[in-house]
Order: structure tokens, then C-alpha cells, then sequence
């Protein structure tokens, strides 16, 4: 029986928003605006002229990963805090959009991807006439560093496994697996906000870090106490929003990922070291058109696709 093939999607038009970066503290606008077929998600400085205004969203663009994720082309020309958003494309299954932004980092909103997802619904999608791309990984993958580690393994889905261990009484053990569908992601996911404790908030501030943070877009911890006046809004929020910083990560792999992702204290920084250790060697990865019920037909194998489109191209979660 032949399978139908899965088209890559866009937006049906542009829309925009206006938040607080989380870092600067500054306003800052963005806007989402529809692209064409293989154009990948790109981000566009809509404050700064140049060749390093445009950023394509790929793991190689990465220049920092302390903190949050920042991608960029040259000192002065970056984008940070690129991960809730990204996680939101995954989520919906988005392949093309330019991403203009007004500032040095996407607005942290409410610090989850749910904003993103509104509106992302209130501007629609629309279908493209090409098939979507996946990565189906062929052989595990792992980056180790002390007691943290991420690995990628062959699966024939994209699914999730997250371990974090805080010593804390409020946070503590948590654990979660999920298997991604827009559903899972829009229900069980999303809405997971960034979190921290309030010393190193502190410590931030000290510094003239975080001048965004505040209890609108962040859990904030001390000792244990949840500072949020509503607490959290799941037990497990804190696990929860790992798993949806690991999606916003692996976003930026090119297509999306066939593969089974483990995460054990996992930064922003071993996420990224994983995406670059699969594309090192071509036996670890094939490139397949996208059908219903699975991903098949190999269009391109090894790193051959990865140095011409990867950087280009976005996962699509």
C-alpha cells in the first residue's frame, strides 16, 4: 500500500508580539512571518544591517549556550533565548518561518512556549507542496560530562526521557518519558516555565544578568518555597520544561529526529555537543522523506546533506 507523503508547513501569515528579554530587560518586538518551501527556520535582526543580521536556526550557528541558547554569525550579531520558541515550531510541526526579531534575544514571555503556540494558532498554518524531512539516527550517539549525559538512539519516533536530580526539597528527583505528538506537547509540555533559585537570581542581578527575570516569567525557588504566587503548574513543572528546552535544542538538528532522546542533567551546552557528535560521522544518520505512519524512502545519506542543509533547516519535532 503506498503511504502518503507528510508536506512541510509555514505559516498562512505573519504575526507579531511584544515581550521583555529575558536578559537585556529591554522590550523587544518579534514577528513570525511565513516563508517558502526549504527555506528552514531563520532569524532575522530586525535592529542591525549587515550579512550577520540573518541567522539560520541550525546547530552550527550556536555561539553560547550558557544559560539559554544563542545562535549568531559574529560578536555583536546573535539572538539568545532562541529555545521556547523553537520548541513551539517543533511542537506544531512547523518546517518554514522568518523569525524577525528587534533585539539581541526572543521576548521570554512566560517563560514556556504556550504564548508561542497562541499564536502560532491565531496565524494558521498552511500546507507546502514538498515532503518533510527526517533524521532517523542509525546508531547511538552520547556526550558524557561527569555526572551529565545526553544520547540520541534509533527509534521509530521521536521520543523523550528526562532525569534531573536537584539538591533541593522543592525540585529533588524527577523523571518523565514522553512520546511527541502535538498533543503531548501542547498539553503535557508547553506550558512548563523556565525555573531557578532565588540566590542565584540574586547573584545574576549582581552581575547585571537576567535584568528580565522576575516571578511573570519564571519559577523562582528558595529553599522550599515556590515564590510564584499561583505555584507551579505542574508537580513536575521543573522536569517538564527540560524536556521542552531539549526540543527547542534538537530543533536545531535540520529535520526531524527519528531517534529516542535520553537526558541526565542535561545543559543547553550537552545538547548541542550531541547534535554535532551525530553529524560527525555519516554512518550515524540517514536523510528520509517523511510518510504517514513512519518516516521512509532514504534521499540522502551521511554528511553530504548535513553540510548543504542542515544549516539551513530546522528540526522539525
Amino acid at each position: 500500500m503506498v503511504k502518503n507523503v507528510i508536506k512541510q508547513k509555514t505559516l498562512k501569515s505573519a504575526i507579531s508580539c511584544t515581550g521583555i528579554g529575558l536578559h537585556s530587560g529591554e522590550k523587544i518586538t518579534m514577528t513570525l512571518n511565513p516563508a517558502d518551501v526549504n527555506t528552514g527556520i531563520q532569524f532575522r535582526r530586525t535592529d542591525i544591517s549587515g550579512g550577520g543580521a540573518e541567522i539560520p536556526a541550525a546547530f552550527d550557528s550556536v555561539c553560547d549556550s550558557r544559560l539559554c541558547t544563542t545562535i549568531g554569525k559574529e560578536q555583536g550579531k546573535t539572538i539568545a533565548t532562541i529555545e521556547h520558541l523553537m520548541a513551539a515550531l517543533a511542537g506544531v510541526g512547523i518546517d518554514n518561518a522568518i523569525v524577525e526579531v528587534g533585539g539581541a534575544e526572543v521576548p521570554v514571555m512566560d517563560g514556556s512556549s504556550a504564548p508561542f503556540l497562541f499564536l502560532i494558532d491565531c496565524a494558521g498554518l498552511e500546507e507546502q507542496d514538498a515532503p518533510r524531512k527526517a533524521i532517523r539516527v542509525l546508531k547511538p550517539v552520547s556526550i558524557v560530562d561527569g555526572d551529565k549525559s545526553a544520547n540520541l538512539a534509533p527509534s521509530n519516533g521521536f521520543s523523550l526521557d528526562f532525569h534531573i536530580d536537584f539538591d533541593n526539597p522543592t525540585i529533588g528527583v524527577q523523571s518523565m518519558s514522553v512520546d511527541m505528538t502535538d498533543a503531548v506537547f501542547k498539553n503535557e509540555i508547553a506550558r512548563a516555565r523556565t525555573f531557578g533559585f532565588l540566590h542565584e537570581a540574586e547573584a545574576l542581578w549582581a552581575a547585571g544578568l537576567a535584568k528580565g527575570a522576575s516571578l511573570d516569567n519564571a519559577v523562582v525557588v528558595s529553599g522550599d518555597k515556590i515564590m510564584n504566587e499561583d505555584g507551579l503548574r505542574f508537580e513536575d513543572e521543573c522536569v517538564r520544561h527540560k524536556i521542552l528546552d531539549a526540543i527547542g535544542d534538537l530543533y536545531l538538528a535540520g529535520g526531524t529526529l527519528q531517534a529516542h532522546y535520553t537526558g541526565s542533567k542535561a545543559s543547553h551546552a550537552l545538547n548541542n555537543q550531541l547534535l554535532h557528535e551525530l553529524f560527525s560521522d555519516p554512518a550515524n544518520y540517514e536523510i528520509v522523506d517523511m510518510v504517514e505512519g513512519g518516516a521512509e524512502r532514504p534521499t540522502v545519506v551521511g554528511s553530504s546533506w548535513a553540510k548543504e542543509t542542515v544549516a539551513a533547516s530546522p528540526a522539525t519535532a
